[in-house]
Formats: C-alpha cells, sequence, structure tokens
C-alpha cells in the first residue's frame, strides 16, 4: 500500500482520483490550496504526491520549489498547462513527471507506477561511483563533480548523466533514453533530452572543457571511455 497526497483544488477531479486510488488499496490525503499542501507534504511522509499547478494561495511551482528544499518525494504535475516551457519549468523545479489535464485515468496510473518503481529501485541500484574523464557520480549521494569541482544538477539531468555514464561506449537512443527517464508512456515533446543534453553540456562540458557527451548524428547520445581530448 502507497500513501498518496493529492494537492487540486477541482473537488471533483480530486475525489475522482483519491476513489481510483483507493480502489488499488492505497491511502490518500488531500489538500485544495499549496499551501496546505505543502505543509501536509512537509509534515507527513508520502510515497508520491499528485500537484495542480494553478493553485490558489502559492502555486504549484513554488509549493515544489519550498518542498525540494526539504524532501525528495516524487511528484507528478497535473495541470491544464501544456505549453513546452512549463514542463520543462516543472520538471527543472524538481517534478519527476508531468501530466496534462484531460487525462485518461489508466495514463495517469501508468505514470505513478512508473515513479514509484522509480523510487524503490534506487536503494538497489544507489552502491556504485562511476568515474568517466574527470567526471565522478557518486549515485548514493546524488553528487556530480566535473575535475573536483561539485556540479549541481536536476533530478532529470542527474538521471540522464547517470544512464549514459551506466551505458558507456553504448549508443543510446532518443527513444530509450525517454523511455528510461521519464517512462514508456511518456508523450509529451520528444527534444526534451535535447533540452537536457544541452543543460548537461552547458554544466559540465562548457563549464570544465570535458568532451563528455557525444552525439552520433541520426542516432542518439553517448559518453565514450576517454573521450575527452
Amino acid at each position: 500500500m502507497s500513501k498518496f497526497l493529492i494537492v487540486e483544488d477541482e473537488a471533483q477531479l480530486a475525489r475522482f482520483i483519491e476513489l481510483e486510488l483507493v480502489h488499488e488499496g492505497n491511502s490518500v490525503d488531500k489538500a485544495e490550496d499549496g499551501r496546505t499542501g505543502l505543509d501536509m507534504a512537509l509534515g507527513s511522509d508520502y510515497d508520491l504526491i499528485l500537484l495542480d499547478v494553478m493553485l490558489p494561495g502559492i502555486n504549484g511551482f513554488e509549493v515544489l520549489r519550498r518542498l525540494r528544499n526539504k524532501k525528495e518525494t516524487p511528484v507528478i504535475l497535473v495541470t491544464a498547462r501544456d505549453a513546452v516551457m512549463d514542463k520543462v519549468s516543472g520538471l527543472d523545479a524538481g517534478a519527476d513527471d508531468y501530466i496534462t489535464k484531460p487525462f485518461a485515468i489508466e495514463e495517469l496510473l501508468a505514470r505513478i507506477r512508473v515513479a514509484l518503481k522509480r523510487k524503490g529501485g534506487t536503494a538497489a541500484a544507489s552502491t556504485r561511483r562511476l568515474e568517466i574523464s574527470g567526471v565522478v557520480m557518486d549515485i548514493d549521494r546524488h553528487e556530480v563533480s566535473a575535475n573536483g569541482n561539485p556540479v549541481e544538477l536536476t533530478n532529470y539531468e542527474f538521471e540522464l548523466l547517470r544512464i549514459l555514464m551506466e551505458n558507456k561506449n553504448i549508443v543510446l537512443d532518443r527513444e530509450r533514453l525517454i523511455g528510461e527517464i521519464w517512462g514508456y508512456d511518456y508523450d509529451g515533446e520528444t527534444n526534451v533530452v535535447d533540452v537536457y543534453i544541452r543543460h548537461l553540456r552547458t554544466k559540465i562540458d562548457d563549464r570544465y572543457g570535458i568532451k563528455l557527451i557525444q552525439t552520433i548524428r541520426g542516432v542518439g547520445y553517448v559518453i565514450k571511455e576517454g573521450s575527452n581530448e
């Protein structure tokens, strides 16, 4: 059984999601405004939070920002705002996923399962230290450094870099990267991988002169051992 928090000011929608989650044997708490939702999220341990963006009091982006200062609880943003920049802003703020209204409940439940699986797999996966071309990743501590300098990464940037480093010398196409990180049912912008590759290159390759991530035109991306020349 998982424990969920729904922060949603549309009472009918919140109730509908609640019924579906309870039907599957979970427990659910609800909040109708951002401030109450933030207090509940900080005051209790939830397995996952469904967070609307357009909320009374404090909007969802701000709730997420404040939450991430204290906790790493998985968060799926649920909102009617479907602009690419809104999605990127939400993901950069630390959201684990983003679904736009209207949506099929089956899609939401699938995204929840992916987020919970990712959370559950963290402990098993977090036993390694990866190092390539001066870039060091401590998975257990969720830390990255380049040439001895700490590199601040968002959750998605970290996951993208982790997968590329774990699969060094293997070219990974965009579809696989999206599936591994955002879930195989992700139906958002296909250039989301390119956006985050640019972020990583700005923070690591460009800043520290490390030729870490290579583009294989027409295929995808790869990190090659000893590629820093």
